[in-house]
C-alpha cells in the first residue's frame, strides 16, 4: 500500500511542491473566490477561510491522499496546490486535480508541478494508473494534462450544469508504463 502519509517536497526548475498547511490558505484564498477559476473547475462550492483553515491543516494527517502546495520557485510564493486523492485500493489507482491561482496561469507552472507529482505517484508511491477529468470549457487544461503524458480515455457527457447549460468532461488517465516509457517527455514542453 502506498505510504500517503509521508508528505514528501519535490522540486522543480520552476515550482516546489510541499506539504501544504493551515499557513497556505491565505495565498489560495483566490482559487475559491474567483469566478472563472471557479467555472473552470466546476466549482459550484463556496468557501469560508475558517472552513479552509481547517481543512488544510488536517491534510498533513490524511493516509488515503496527497496534497501539496504549489510554491513558485523565483518567488517563494504559493501559487497553488496539486492532489492525489479517491485512492482505488485494489486497482492501486489515484485522481488527480491542480488548481493555481488565476495570475500563475500559462507559465509552465502547472505542467511542471503535474510531472512531479505524478512522477512521484509512479516512481515512490506505486500506483498504475492516475486519472483526471477536464470540462469541455477548458481547453489550456486539456492541453497541460496532454503535455504532462495524460491521454484521453472518452467523455462523460453533461457531466456538469454550469448556469444552466450542460457541460462535457473529457475523462483522461496516464498509466504506469506509458510514464515509464517516457509518456511526458515524448509530449513536449
Amino acid at each position: 500500500m502506498p505510504d500517503f502519509l509521508h508528505k514528501p517536497t519535490l522540486t522543480g526548475d520552476l515550482v516546489v511542491l510541499r506539504p501544504v498547511t493551515e499557513e497556505d490558505v491565505p495565498a489560495l484564498l483566490p482559487l475559491f473566490e474567483d469566478a472563472e477559476t471557479n467555472r473552470l473547475t466546476g466549482n459550484h462550492t463556496r468557501f469560508e477561510e475558517a472552513a479552509l483553515r481547517t481543512w488544510y491543516g488536517s491534510r498533513g494527517a490524511q493516509d488515503d491522499r496527497l496534497d501539496l502546495a504549489v510554491v513558485e520557485r523565483a518567488t517563494g510564493r504559493v501559487v497553488g496546490e496539486a492532489v492525489l486523492n479517491l485512492w482505488d485500493e485494489p486497482n492501486e489507482s489515484c485522481s488527480f486535480r491542480i488548481g493555481l491561482v488565476p495570475d500563475a496561469a500559462g507559465r509552465g507552472l502547472g505542467t511542471e508541478a503535474t510531472r512531479l507529482i505524478v512522477g512521484y505517484g509512479f516512481a515512490s508511491l506505486g500506483l498504475y494508473r492516475i486519472s483526471l477529468e477536464v470540462y469541455a470549457f477548458n481547453p489550456r487544461a486539456h492541453r497541460a494534462y496532454e503535455k504532462a503524458g495524460f491521454r484521453t480515455e472518452g467523455v462523460l457527457r453533461g457531466a456538469l450544469l454550469w448556469e444552466g447549460e450542460r457541460v462535457d468532461a473529457t475523462v483522461m488517465s496516464v498509466l504506469a508504463p506509458e510514464w515509464e516509457a517516457g509518456g511526458a517527455a515524448t509530449v513536449g514542453p
